[in-house]
Formats: C-alpha cells, structure tokens, sequence
C-alpha cells in the first residue's frame, strides 16, 4: 500500500496518515510566496530581479512532499506568473524558472508512477484486495486522483470509501449457455502485426485529435458537489471531426477503436516536453496535459481494480462512482459522469466511460431490483426506488454528453456505455420514455460520417431491441416513420426507398406467393429492419473514405464491420419481434440467400444465425402453448417456400464447406430450426437432402461441427413424419451413440440431450396403437443405448442429466419380450442402481430433478416387478430421503410426484415399506417452508399439492393392514394433515408442472375415492383404524364443503 500513501501526499491531495504538524504554515507559505510573485510586475532592474532570484530560492527549498491543501490551479498560475516576469535574456533567471517547473511538476510524475504502480500490482494479482479496509482506502484515493486538477473542484473525501450494505441477491454472473465457435468468435483475416512505435505522423495526428476533442470545462461549484442540468453543457454541432482507424473487420467494429487505456501515453512523460516557444501558452498546456494524464492514470488503475474484485463487492460502492438523481435545489455529487460532461480532455472522458461501461457490464441482476414509484411521501428512500434513480440519472447525463461530445473516439465511446446501460436495465420495471429518449437522440448518429460511431448506434439499437424483448415502447418505436429523426447532411449510407428496391428483379414468385398468403393486419414498414437490409445489400453511394477502415479495397458495400452489426440487428429483431419481422420473411429470405452466397465466411455466418432466429420464430408460433392467433401465423406454405429457398440456395454449399467449420456449425444450427410442419411439406429429395447431410457430417473430425449435427439430429428425431421411420430413428441412434464417445465436452453433452429426445421419441411410439415400431425396432440397439447411458450418467453433469432422463425412458419402453431375455435382466439392475445412485448424490439440482423423473418414468412400467425386485426398496429409500431433505423445493416435488405414479398396492412392496414412505410424507408437509433461501419459497404451495396428492393416493391404495400405522400418524399430526389437505381443496397450484389435478372437483373427488376404498376394506378383528381414517376424511370434506356452500355434496356423506 506504499504507492496509495505516496499517492496521497502529493499537491492537491489528502494525506491519510497519522495527525503530523498543522499543514497551514507550510501552505499558506506557499501561497504567500505565491502572492508575493504574482503581486509583482516585469521590471528589469538588478532590485527586482534580486527579489525574484530569492523567491524562486524560497519556491523551490519548499517541501511539497508534507503539503496538503495546494491546489493544482495555484501552481499553474503561479509558474504562468513566473514565465511572465523573466526576461528571456536572462539566462540565469530562465534556467530558476526551468527548476521551479520541473520542481512541481515532477509531484505530478510522482503520482503518475504511484498509479501505474498500484495498476501494475493490480494486473499482476499481487494485490489481494480482500480487506473492506484496504479496498476503501484504494477506491478512496482513486476517486481523489480521478479528479485531480480538474478545474473548480475542490472534492473532500474521506480516508476510506466503505459500501453501502445490498439486499441479498447472488451476483454470480448469468450461467452462459455453452458457447461454441460460432457465437464465441469470427474469423479474422490474417494481419500483418503492426510496429509498436508509432510513426511521427501519426502521434501529431493523435495530439491533433486531443486538441481538437478538448473543450471548455464548465466551472464546478460547491465542495466536492456539482450543478449538473440539461441546459448546462454545450450542445455541440460539429459532428464531423477526425475519424479513428478501426483494427481489422471481425467483431463488427467492437472494441477495435484505440481505447485510450490501451495506449500507456499517460504513463510516460517525455524529457524533451519542457521546451516550449511560448512561455505562458506551453506552461498551461503542459499543466493540464500533466494533471489529465493523472486522471487517466486513476481510471486506469480503477478499471484494473473493477476486474480484481467480484462484482457484487463493487456494487457496494455503486453510489460513489454512478450519479444519483439529486434533490431538489442540491447540487449533485461527482461521479464518473462528471468527467464525462466537464472533463476538458476527449481522452479522460472516453477512460471515464470505458470505467463506467465496465461496471455496467454484468449489472442486470443488481440493477434488476430497480422499480419506479409515485410514491414520494415515504419516510425513507426504499434501495429499489434509489437504483431506479440512479438508472434514469445515467440515461440523462450520458445523452447530455452524446449530444455535446465533438471527439468521434470518445462519442464511440459514449455510444457503446448507453448500449451497456441499455443491455441491463430492467425498463419492464421502470417508467416509459427512458428507450425513446436513446431511441431518438441515436437515429441522427447512425449516419454519422465515423464509421466506429456508425457501428456503435446500430450496436446500441441492437440493445434497445433485444432488451425484454419484446417491450411495447419498442414495438411503438419500430413503427415509427421511416424519417423520422433519420434526416442528416453527413449521410454516408444508403437512403431508403420501397421495401424491395434493392432487388434489380424479382427472383422467382417467392415474393409474388408470399404477399399474397401474409399475414393478415400487416402494418407500417419497420424502418429499421429496411435500413438494416439497406445496409447489408445495397452498395455505398460514395467510395469507401478513410474513416471506413473495414472496407475491403474495390468493394461496393459498406464495410464489413457495419453490415455485420446491421445482421446483428436483423437477428435481434426475429428474435423479440417476429411479428414485425415476418412480414419482411421471403425478402429476408434473399438477404440470408445473398449473405451466404458470399465470399466473406462473417457474413456468410451472420446470415447463417438470422436464419436460424428467422426458423425459432416460425416455430415459436405454431407451438400448442402459442398465443399467435391462427389467421397471424405466417402460413404453412409460406414457410414451405421459405425453406425450399434456402435448400435450392447456398445453404447446402455452406454446410459441405470444410474450410470454415465455424460456419458449417452455425448452418446446422440453421437447419435445425425448420418447423416440423413445413419439413413434412418439403419436396422429398429436399427432406433426404437434410437427413443425408447432418448423418455424413456427424462423421466430422471438427468438435464444433460434431456437436451442431449432434443436437440438430436430436431436433429432428421429434418430427412427427421422422419418428416413426424405424430406420430413421436407428440411423440417429447409431450416430448419436457414437459422438456419446466423443473426447470433447461439448460433443457429448449435445448427444446425451439427442439421445434423451430420441428415447421421448419411443415413448411417444409406445403409445400409438400400431405395435409395428416396438417390433421392428432392434433389441441389439436397445442394449447399446443402456450401456451408453450407464456409463454417460457417470460424466460431468452436462451429459449426466439427458443421460438419466435417458435411462428413465429406456426402461418404461422395455417389452416383455425384452425383460425375459437374460442378457436384459443384469443390464436392467445396472440401470436401476445408476438412477438410484444419482439421485442420492450431491450432483447438480437439475441432474437430481431427471433422476428423480427418471425414477418415475421406470415406476410406470408395468412389466417391471416393482414391488418384488430387490431394487424396489433402495428406489424408495433414495425418494422418501429427498422429499423430505433435498434443499432445492422443485427436486422435492419431482420426488413426490414419483411417488405417487405406482398404480397398485402391491407396487409399493411390505407394510413397513409402504408405511415408511407415508410418514416420509408427512414430514416432508411438515417441513414444506423449512428453508433458508428465500428463491424457493414461491414452490411451498407446489411441494405441498403434490405431498398431498401424494398422501391421498396413499390411502386410496392402502390395504387391511396399513391401516393401524396411518391412524397412529394422523393422532399426532392429523391436524397439520388435515389443513394442508383443505389447502390443496380450495386452491390449485399455480405454475407447477407435476401434473397435479387442477380442478377443484378432481380434488375434491380424489379425497372421496380414499374414502370410499377405506370404507371397503374389511377390518380386522377389534381394529378401530379404518373408522377413525373415514372419520378424518369425512371430517375434512365436511369442512370443505361448508367452506364452500356446498350442502348438496355432504348428503353422500352423512349415508354413511
């Protein structure tokens, strides 16, 4: 911690050490000798020139080490009144003025090295922030740094910053899905590395651009607070300054802008820097140079400190760095967006929002408690209202910095923090207007003559669209006119005109069809898909200049990194607003057709991934569960034509393309999303052509490849027209079964889900009345999938959970014929025994959730000797001990639901077996809000409805015998039996999918078959068990049915 103390002990900052000896003398002698000097003027004679020989003696013997409270203002004025008052033919007085500088300035270039010193332990990992204390005092002295010299602030800080205490939420990043190749990267054309120095002309034009970005820094009131209203910053209407090269054309321009963190200009501080022409001019230019490289160098060392130290910590120090909405008539704390609109150096703004964007980066869980209120009377401040504050206050100050920033950089910069903050706040939770604000200010900008501040709004407006997709105000703001806010003398892409002008003549009838069967209620044009499909086909209507780096030479188009972000977008909008979307599907069509038809292995990937978002949609909106009303649909034959585009087109060539595997992956992904019905439809040799392809490509040596075709053949072992193809279905098998082997992850965790929707695909066989499929299907290849299965349900938790669901369904699907056979009968105990062990391990919840319905997918099969087998017992045990102790409420309820699928008494073995899992039961009621996590409160109302449902089918199978041990268990606890069981009367579980009856006369209907078995049952001798069960189940629906009014129900009742 050297390097955070030396950092303190410089001009303008705080020292934080011990109380040493009153600083003021010490200042005020400073400012004395200050005052001194700047109360005289130019004068040549020896008495004047004596006296300012003894001042810069007093000057420079002063020891700035152990002064604090020396503003940086004050030094620079004081060396500009040097600079005044020295003849420069006085070479002995210039060479005073010389030490004075490099006397002062050189604090500075102590507190740069103590940064970069703190930054250099920080990226090393030798800085172990775990301390409160210790992370306080650091983020204590960067915020001083970050303000350091900037004009008018005077911030007071304490020694230590501490966090503000959060509600309990898990600031774990979001699980990622498995990324493969596809998602994760894009090829890159092969670059010759560029030297490391930089050429003069290329520094000049860099000083050229920090020039010309700097502006006028707004006075700052106020101790350590500032006025900050919209009216307050300069609007600036000189949009088109210097533009910045952009690195290569992958990554659609993302972060290939040089970042001012990625050059260390602030770390190094020439020899030569003190030469100057102009006295006064160079020495305020060189002063602000030094105490903005201050500032970068603190921003720096903060960005390294945000990625040493775990997100939910960070958050603690939210309210010091994020702006807050103040109070009425106060003035607003500083924050990041405080160098962001006053800071006048364009480098410091763009390193205090590449800050800013990095702790915004990941925030959606923290920022998801945020919530709008009218409720301004409260008492306190409640934490979701002050993070719903704090989020508006961002979108207002980082839009008043968009509209006043001239440095293209930095403006990128701006656009790309907006983005983020778009990315993660929760705007289903917080007023209206916040998105068309951004919405409005960045359509001007996406004609913006920077290419990088071009791919940045489309970017940005990728965000706004894929944000709780879909969102109402999006959907207005969609269907706004084109021009709308679109008009702008800098154009430098395409204007728009009719929905298919770039097409020099229709291709064929698709489009002539398909206008005819669209979609009925059709309405406005959605000006940004035509402005996306503007960008990606049609050429420039000027040549590429040199702010379009990413255009290839000679090429027509836009360049590459524009075009791919406008796919982006297209992707984005099929995917949260299909209904916009789907009226442009022929002629999007033709886009994908022309993408993937070129040379360029990113676009031909991005056109890839819109059509496969193009397919999810189609699919999305013929699902059961669908809210699409039938005649919005896009029509069947459509659909036909859509895909008979694609497979007539240069989807086939892309698959077969070996050289771009990243590619061939993405188009399977594609050819996976055909909806079912539209496959059905699809001329035959077009059907033979997909099956034909994805079996051959499963042979690839590529992970990518192998696992793409993998999960793509799964998709298709659901078709209803496939799944009864025996040799279909067996081809699959085989297939899946070997990539099951494969040595990558990745690879066998998509065949473990195949696998699991090729064993639902039997099930759903099993149930047709045609018995032709289990006949024909190979008994060979049944014992191949359960020895597969076995030994995946021993691998990592990615494969082990399809790997069970897998074994559950083989084993409800065996025959007689096969469970007679004895080379079934050992393979059979094999996997009973791996369900039952993995639902008794600590392995991942979701991988005990399948094991569990794998348990009760065996239960269902009635040629299996449940009941008798020796496994029966060890089965029932691993349930009854989840039930009643698994921490994750949702794996109980599958328990439960296992439970009571046994449709025979004899299926649940002894007395004492059967007696066991009833009191398992009941203390698992009993303990149905035991828990300490709060997530899993919302499944008690589930976990109790399928207990209870659990308990009455129990007694509906009871025998003679059972009878004693329920009634002991209902005398002790038959009054919480019994209020649980009036619950589960008078109120359905809602949201859980265990399959529980909903209705409340199934319910109540339930608890009379009980009652009726009991009272059927022949007592034994002297035995009062069975009149006491009828008496708690008479005594329950009587309760019941006076709850509920009903005095017709109770005469059944009272027969008895």
């Amino acid at each position: 911690m050297a390097a955070m103390q030396v950092a303190e002990s410089l001009p303008g900052g705080q020292a934080r050490d011990v109380p040493r000896e009153p600083p003021p003398e010490h200042g005020s002698g400073f400012l004395c000798l200050s005052a001194r000097l700047c109360a005289l003027r130019p004068d040549d004679s020896s008495s004047a020139r004596t006296e300012i020989h003894l001042l810069f003696d007093q000057l420079i013997s002063e020891n700035y080490g152990e002064v604090g409270g020396v503003a940086p203002e004050d030094v620079s004025a004081l060396l500009v009144q040097a600079c005044r008052l020295v003849p420069l033919n006085q070479n002995h007085l210039v060479s005073k003025v010389s030490q004075l500088i490099h006397h002062l300035l050189n604090r500075l270039q102590l507190l740069q090295n103590a940064l970069k010193g703190i930054q250099s332990l920080l990226n090393g990992g030798k800085m172990k922030l775990t301390q409160t204390e210790e992370l306080g005092a650091l983020l204590a002295v960067l915020k001083k740094s970050m303000f350091h010299g900037l004009p008018g602030l005077n911030i007071e800080l304490p020694t230590v910053l501490y966090p503000t205490p959060l509600p309990q939420y898990d600031g774990r990043p979001p699980v990622k899905p498995q990324q493969s190749e596809s998602n994760t990267s894009r090829p890159t054309v092969n670059k010759k590395k560029k030297s490391k120095v930089k050429s003069r002309k290329i520094q000049q034009e860099e000083e050229e651009e920090e020039s010309s970005g700097e502006r006028e820094a707004a006075p700052i009131t106020g101790s350590g607070k500032e006025n900050l209203r919209e009216g307050s910053t300069p609007c600036s209407s000189s949009l088109g300054v210097r533009s910045l090269p952009v690195e290569g054309s992958s990554m659609a321009g993302r972060d290939r802008v040089s970042t001012p963190f990625r050059s260390a200009s602030w770390k190094k501080v020439s020899s030569s820097e003190s030469d100057y022409s102009d006295a006064e001019g160079g020495m305020q230019s060189k002063m602000r140079s030094y105490q903005a490289k201050v500032r970068q160098g603190a921003l720096a060392c903060f960005l390294s400190t945000i990625k040493s130290i775990e997100k939910k910590v960070l958050y603690g120090y939210w309210s010091a760095f994020v702006p807050d909405t103040p109070e009425l008539g106060s003035p607003q704390s500083v924050s990041l967006m405080t160098l962001t609109l006053k800071d006048p150096s364009p480098k410091t703004r763009a390193c205090a929002l590449q800050v800013l964007s990095a702790i915004l980066e990941g925030s959606k869980q923290f920022l998801s408690v945020a919530e709008d209120t009218s409720d301004h009377r409260r008492a306190f401040t409640p934490f979701s209202v002050m993070i719903a504050s704090s989020i508006r206050e961002l979108h207002r100050c980082l839009l008043l910095a968009l509209v006043a920033e001239s440095s293209s950089q930095t403006l990128t910069q701006i656009i790309k923090c907006l983005a983020n903050l778009v990315s993660n706040s929760p705007y289903n939770r917080l007023k209206l207007s916040l998105l068309t604000k951004v919405w409005n200010q960045i359509k001007p900008y996406i004609r913006h003559k920077d290419v990088n501040v071009r791919v940045s709004s489309l970017t940005l407006l990728g965000a706004i669209v894929s944000t709780h997709a879909p969102l109402p105000e999006v959907q207005l703001l969609l269907q706004q006119p084109c021009s709308s806010g679109l008009s702008n003398s800098n154009s430098a892409t395409p204007h728009l005109s009719a929905p298919d002008w770039w097409k020099k003549a229709p291709s064929g009838p698709f489009l002539e069809e398909a206008s005819v069967s669209s979609p009925k209620g059709s309405s406005e044009p959605c000006w940004l898909i035509r402005l996306c499909i503007s960008t990606v086909v049609l050429p420039k209507e000027e040549s590429c200049s040199s702010s379009d780096a990413g255009c290839a030479a000679g090429s027509i188009y836009e360049p590459s990194p524009m075009r791919l972000e406008a796919l982006q977008v297209l992707a984005h909008l099929a995917k949260g607003y299909f209904s916009m979307a789907q009226v442009y599907l022929m002629e999007l069509g033709e886009v994908i057709c022309k993408c993937m038809g070129e040379a360029d292995p990113s676009i031909q990937l991005h056109g890839a991934k819109l059509l496969e978002e193009l397919g999810t949609g189609l699919i999305q909106q013929y699902k059961p569960d669908s809210t699409i009303a039938p005649d919005q649909r896009v029509p069947v034959t459509v659909v036909v034509m859509f895909w008979t585009m694609m497979l007539n087109g240069p989807l086939p060539r892309a698959l077969q393309n070996s050289e771009h595997p990243t590619l061939q992956a993405s188009t399977c992904d594609a050819l996976s999303s055909i909806l079912p019905e539209a496959f059905s439809s699809l001329p035959s040799d077009r059907q033979i052509l997909c099956i034909t392809m994805l079996l051959g490509l499963n042979d690839s040596k590529n992970r990518l490849v192998k696992a793409a075709t993998s999960r793509a053949l799964g998709v298709y072992v659901l078709f209803p027209c496939l799944r009864q193809d025996v040799i279909f279905v067996a081809d699959t098998a085989n297939a899946i079964l070997m990539s099951l082997q494969d040595k990558s992850l990745n690879v066998r965790a998509k065949a473990a889900w195949s696998l699991g929707n090729l064993t639902d695909t039997l099930i759903v066989n099993m149930e047709t009345p045609d018995p032709s499929f289990q006949e024909e299907f190979s008994g060979l290849l049944l014992l191949k999938m359960l020895r597969s299965a076995i030994e995946a349900s021993r691998d990592k938790d990615k494969v082990k959970s399809n790997a069970v669901r897998a074994l559950g369904n083989l084993l409800h699907f065996l025959q007689p014929s096969h469970i007679e056979k004895p080379r079934f009968a050992e393979i059979i105990e094999e996997s009973i025994q791996a369900l039952i062990s993995t639902v008794l391990n600590e392995a991942a919840m979701k991988v005990r959730w399948n094991a569990c319905y794998a348990v009760g997918n065996v239960f269902k099969n009635p040629a299996l000797p449940l009941g008798t087998a020796p496994w029966t017992s060890q089965a029932y045990n691993a349930l009854t001990s989840v039930v009643t102790s698994c921490k994750n409420f949702k794996v109980r309820i599958r328990s439960a639901t296992a439970l009571s699928i046994p449709s025979k008494r004899e299926q649940y073995g002894s007395a004492e077996q059967y007696v066991q899992i009833w009191n398992a039961l009941v203390t698992a009621l009993q303990k149905s809000e035991d828990t300490t996590d709060f997530l899993e409160f919302k499944y008690c109302a589930s976990l109790r409805t399928q207990i209870c449902q659990a308990l009455i089918h129990l007694l509906s199978l009871a025998s003679a015998s059972d009878l004693p041990c329920i009634r002991e268990t209902l005398e002790s606890n038959g009054d919480m039996v019994q209020s649980f069981i009036l619950q589960f009367l008078k109120s359905g579980a809602e949201g859980d999918d265990t399959g529980a009856p909903h209705s409340l006369h199934q319910r109540d209907q339930m608890v009379r078959a009980a009652l009726e078995h009991v009272s059927s049952l022949q007592a034994l001798a002297g035995d009062s068990a069975k009149r006491a069960i009828m008496d708690f189940l008479e005594d329950t629906l009587t309760i019941y049915f006076d709850s509920s009014g009903s005095q017709v129900a109770l005469l059944g009742l009272t027969d008895r």
